[in-house]
């Protein structure tokens, strides 16, 4: 079965292909109560291949004091800098900031931003070079220069690449919180954290605003080929924004959809509508989370209704080939065998959640001198680690603990843990592993669904005439509700 929307399926030479799917399960408890309806949206795009680029590229270089020692943590941000720079192909807009508890310009060396050539590109490299460390660290400055440089460019992928060693200690002259409104949905932002003094929640609060990610180096020598990869990554995102709708029914609610995978990010509808807008896509899958309220009083039970439907759009591109809209289903019942399981998908992922928080407590614990307290949370994060088969999460663990048995939760902190070990591990935590096979568990999927197993299809409403999913119980477009059929 091809899926709809998916390779395969007819798509043309540079043509966006888009597929959808919906793993829940559908059962809640009548009696519940606040029932809560999860699924997991997996988004998939094909076809970006063979644009030119689209890409605006400023990176952020931390210049604080604390950036001079050891000094070979300054020369691995300038070799990434300009490791960056080189695979900037021929157009690119491009500038570099200099940070420290202000903003200047690196390169060029007035505001604005420079088309990268080879002339271009050496000048900067140079610039680079020649960059000094000193004072302080407002990060929230860095950002908003980079915002006024990206908003005078008409390039559709904003990005801003931002490095830093140290926490935010100068917030007060320009606070972040509302940097990052100011930012929101203007550029996205992926972070990184060298040495030992960064924050690495800091980061994430950045990265999941904007739409990025957070990473660090333990060695500063291996910045520079990490930089590589993450720009080589970039210049495949041709895919500017591809919006996610969410239609509830009456009685329902969206509660929150959140990136989930591959890294978590934060979503926020437009304009208090149920439209969410992604950002800078290539050929990938990413996985959302979505939350709905139930109220179950007045609807009839034991029998499939739609809660909601999702439908997925790309913005500007009227030949992207979409999937049809698919459903979010509910069936209340009274059978608490049948209520009280979970979507293998949505427990993976609320699993990888619960993971994080307890990784976080530890960290907090360790901070203040509670090391027992520690090694039970780091314990309960390698028993999560093994019941999701997160093979990689158990090795970063198994460098501040001995695992004894993971399955136990059993472990023994290390003697020569450093609080920097846990920011490591906080930000590695932050990229989730992909969880289980789509449809799994008996959740309702594209591939499990009626929808699915019908291969996308689709039937024209009676009253509108706009076409349904074939597993629809309401018309997405007018609500008008269907007949039973069999």
């Amino acid at each position: 079965m091809v899926e709809a929307g998916a390779p395969g399926a007819g798509g043309a030479a540079g043509q966006v292909t888009v597929g959808l799917e919906v793993s829940q399960w559908k059962y809640l408890s009548a009696e519940a109560g606040d029932p809560q309806m999860h699924a997991i949206l997996s988004v998939r795009v094909d076809g970006t291949d063979g644009g030119g680029p689209v890409l605006a590229q400023v990176l952020a270089l931390d210049c604080s004091s604390s950036m001079t020692w050891p000094p070979e943590k300054l020369y691995a941000a300038q070799e990434a800098a300009v490791s960056a720079i080189r695979q900037l192909p021929d157009g690119t807009p491009f500038a570099v900031v200099r940070g420290n508890e202000r903003a200047t310009m690196a390169y060029p060396g007035t505001p604005g931003m420079a088309a990268a050539s080879d002339e271009t590109r050496e000048r900067a490299e140079r610039a680079v070079h020649g960059l000094v460390a000193g004072g302080g660290t407002c990060i929230g400055a860095w950002l908003d220069l980079a915002r006024l440089l990206l908003a005078e460019q008409d390039s559709p992928v904003g990005h801003v690449l931002l490095l830093t060693d140290g926490k935010n200690q100068h917030d007060e002259q320009m606070p972040l919180a509302g940097v990052l409104e100011e930012c929101a949905g203007r550029f996205v932002c992926d972070a990184w954290g060298i040495g030992d003094g960064w924050d690495a929640r800091e980061l994430l609060g950045i990265t999941r605003r904007l739409h990025g990610s957070a990473s660090s180096v333990r060695e500063a020598e291996a910045l520079p080929a990490e930089y590589e990869k993450l720009v080589s990554r970039l210049l495949t995102k041709t895919v500017p924004e591809l919006a996610i709708s969410v239609t509830p029914m009456p009685g329902a609610e969206v509660r929150y959809l959140k990136q989930v995978f591959p890294a978590e990010a934060e979503l926020t509808p437009e304009g208090g509508t149920g439209r969410f807008v992604t950002r800078a896509w290539g050929d990938e899958t990413r996985r959302y989370q979505l939350c709905l309220t139930a109220d179950p009083v007045g609807h009839p039970r034991r029998e499939d209704l739609q809660l909601a439907v999702v439908a997925v759009d790309v913005p500007g591109d009227q030949r992207a080939r979409l999937p049809p809209p698919q459903p979010c289903l509910v069936h209340w019942t009274d059978n608490p065998a049948l209520s009280r399981h979970t979507d293998a998908q949505v427990e993976h992922f609320e699993q990888h959640q619960r993971l994080g928080e307890a990784v976080a407590a530890a960290t907090d614990a360790h901070r203040r001198g509670e090391h027992g307290l520690a090694e039970r949370q780091l314990g309960r994060a390698a028993q999560l680690a093994r019941a999701m088969g997160a093979d990689a999460q158990l090795a970063r663990l198994a460098r501040l603990v001995r695992i004894d048995d993971a399955s136990a939760g059993r472990v023994t902190l290390r003697p020569d843990v450093t609080a920097v070990d846990f920011e490591h591990l906080i930000a590695a935590s932050s990229h989730s592993s992909y969880g289980p096979a789509s449809g799994s568990g008996g959740g309702s999927a594209a591939g499990g669904t009626a929808a699915g197993r019908a291969g996308g299809a689709t039937v024209p409403c009676p009253a509108c005439s706009h076409k349904a999913p074939v597993a629809a119980r309401f018309c997405p477009s007018c609500g008008h509700r269907f007949e039973a059929r069999p």
